[in-house]
């Protein structure tokens, strides 16, 4: 992801941990991705789409761990389709776009246990 963060100059955490389980291999795959928090959820997007490894992993299994700063979370992701929920769709990429210039991909959304 090359774009510039407006996070760093307004003191927000950019990246949040995420740990998914291999669908596969059932071994543990962390990312480090970009996010927004909306609404006591959080929200990253896969630019590849369906195609990351990542997100093949929450669609077979959903449970997740993730982290923000010393922040830990256990809980579930899904995919949010435009289609099904333009309205969260909307919000998801305008937090985005105003966080880090970037607006273009799948949206998952984290939802803490």
């Amino acid at each position: 992801m090359v774009a510039f963060s407006s996070a760093a100059a307004d003191n927000q955490p950019q990246f949040l941990y995420l740990d998914t389980r291999g669908w596969k291999t059932g071994k543990k795959h962390q990312i480090e991705i970009w996010f927004v928090e909306h609404e006591g959820k959080y929200y990253i997007m896969s630019e590849r789409r369906e195609r990351s490894h990542w997100v093949q992993n929450i669609m077979h299994d959903p449970g997740v761990f993730f982290s923000v700063n010393d922040k830990k979370f256990e809980g579930t992701a899904r995919t949010v389709r435009q289609e099904d929920e333009p309205g969260l769709a909307v919000e998801v990429a305008k937090l985005m776009n105003a966080k880090y210039r970037w607006d273009d991909g799948l949206i998952v959304e984290l939802k803490p246990a």
